[in-house]
């Protein structure tokens, strides 16, 4: 989040804190008698790096984790984003335990990325070439080759890919592109399925409703 202009109380600083803030962002720090200026800052959420999070965290925690990790990669397919490098460093956990990504050097429009399934190779030559024997473009990406670079191993693997299998389906990729281009707008929930509205409240709803009018009634 990028801020301008943001105004503290000076004794909310200690003496250290401000030497040094005047000695590393003298240009945008201004320290005055009452009050500390920092003319633009821009503010992340603090996470715990997923990779560390994963090695560091209970099981449960981590396992919860790992499953939102998938769906924070959808969630930025949804919003037309695709990160680039989806390795778990660039990845961090909140104190609410979601996952959120942190790191925008390789983010491009999920539209402009071109996902291709892998060539099958034909002879021995090319099973064991050192080098792609097929042609790349600039764009291509190939989601078979994403769970390499996912750093997850054994059980943490196999859950990532009870929840999320489908993010390795070059469908999944073309399904979401076909969307975003027909100008629909994917819901994002920040909150897990658990806490979704179930449909059969409505027939709660209309037995409530029923048994007011019958009270009323009496």
């Amino acid at each position: 989040q990028d801020f301008e202009h943001l105004v503290f109380d000076s004794r909310r600083f200690s003496a250290a804190l401000l030497d040094e803030l005047q000695r590393v962002a003298g240009q945008t720090v201004v320290v005055e008698a009452e009050q500390v200026v920092i003319k633009h800052a821009y503010v992340e959420r603090r996470v715990t790096p997923l990779n560390l999070y994963v090695r560091e965290a209970d099981a449960d925690a981590v396992r919860a984790a790992v499953v939102d990790y998938g769906y924070a990669l959808k969630d930025l397919a949804a919003t037309d984003i695709f990160p680039g490098d989806i390795l778990l460093k660039n990845f961090g956990v909140t104190r609410q335990g979601r996952v959120v990504f942190y790191d925008y050097d390789e983010l491009c429009l999920l539209i402009s990325c071109v996902f291709r399934s892998l060539p099958q190779s034909t002879t021995m030559e090319e099973e064991f070439s050192a080098e792609p024997w097929f042609s790349v473009g600039e764009h291509d990406i190939f989601p078979e080759e994403l769970r390499r670079f996912l750093g997850l191993h054994d059980a943490l693997r196999d859950i990532f890919l009870q929840h999320h299998a489908d993010l390795f389906d070059v469908r999944f990729w073309h399904q979401i592109q076909a969307r975003l281009r027909a100008g629909e707008v994917l819901d994002i929930f920040p909150y897990p399925q658990s806490k979704h509205l179930r449909a059969d409240l409505s027939v709660e709803q209309d037995r409530v409703n029923a048994e007011s009018v019958m009270i009323g009634g009496e």
